[in-house]
């Protein structure tokens, strides 16, 4: 069943993007304006999740809060900012939903209760930081990947540590229920779980902790927040590939995802969101990466 027509048929239809008058890229407002699209009602065959959303015109997604670069919202801000919610954008407005109104509901969603939003209909979409994993494929669904990524380790600015080697049998942190703590136990260290990433950040300034473990593109965006006083060491010890999690009872939602993410891949706009999330950071924009097929 064909969910979505082809673009010759919504040709003209586009996101239109621009960069807020917010200051230094990144680091004030909500990122980048992106307008929704027009004429949704023959977009998506009756019956799909999408023409539920369309008809509704109204969604929830689930993104951190707490992670710079990718999902982060300060006690100002009225939207949550970062590379997670400018993709979640783009879904968005190609539901015919303006990304910035209150149609659009932003879900704190932390690592330990991604799956159970997708599963209790809480959420309609997750981008969070969100790896891509056999295990969570039997439980939700997930597309993409829009990003690739490797885990390594944050420390403080002054540490002569160089490597996760380095710390065999010590305390690295990250937060429950990511796959980042499996990895640094496989690494020997002792994985240490808290709730949240910037509790976990907050461990490794004080002292409690040696170190912190994550995927590189999320540890670039503490250590430019704490300049001076926190830097990632080490070359990267996996590979993290980021995607859009949606309920695994919609598997039509698959081919929209990326179907929405060719089209970004392709005229730009997946790199123009990266270079004014995460580009601040120092992180070079790397290629777009190949998506996963559909799994009916």
């Amino acid at each position: 069943m064909r969910v979505r027509k082809t673009l010759a048929a919504i040709a003209g239809i586009g996101l239109v993007f621009s960069l807020t008058s917010c200051g230094e890229a990144g680091e004030e407002g909500e990122g980048r304006d992106v307008e929704a699209e027009t004429g949704c009602e023959d977009k998506f065959d009756q019956g799909t999740p999408m023409a539920e959303l369309v008809d509704a015109g109204e969604i929830t997604v689930g993104v951190k809060y707490d992670q710079p670069g990718l999902g982060f919202k300060g006690a100002t801000d009225d939207v949550p900012r970062g590379f997670d919610v400018e993709i979640a954008k783009l879904l968005v407005a190609d539901l015919c939903i303006d990304p910035a109104s209150d149609s659009v509901t932003w879900e704190e969603t932390i690592s330990d209760n991604r799956e159970p939003f997708l599963q209790e209909g809480r959420v309609d979409l997750v981008l969070a930081s969100y790896s891509i994993t056999d295990d969570r494929r039997k439980v939700v669904g997930q597309a993409g990947p829009y990003m690739i990524t490797g885990q390594q380790l944050l420390v403080k600015a002054d540490s002569d540590v160089e490597s996760i080697e380095d710390l065999k049998g010590q305390e690295v942190c990250s937060v429950t229920g990511s796959t980042s703590i499996d990895r640094i136990k496989e690494q020997g260290a002792k994985g240490v779980g808290f709730d949240s990433y910037s509790e976990c950040v907050q461990k490794v300034l004080d002292g409690t902790v040696e170190g912190m473990s994550t995927d590189g593109s999320i540890l670039a965006g503490f250590a430019a927040q704490n300049e001076g006083e926190l830097k990632v060491v080490g070359e990267p010890f996996s590979e993290e590939r980021i995607g859009v999690g949606y309920s695994k009872e919609q598997p039509e939602m698959c081919e929209w995802i990326n179907d929405v993410l060719t089209e970004a891949f392709e005229n730009g706009d997946w790199e123009e969101a990266f270079e004014l999330t995460l580009g601040p950071s120092g992180v070079e924009v790397p290629e777009p990466p190949t998506l996963d097929e559909c799994q009916q």
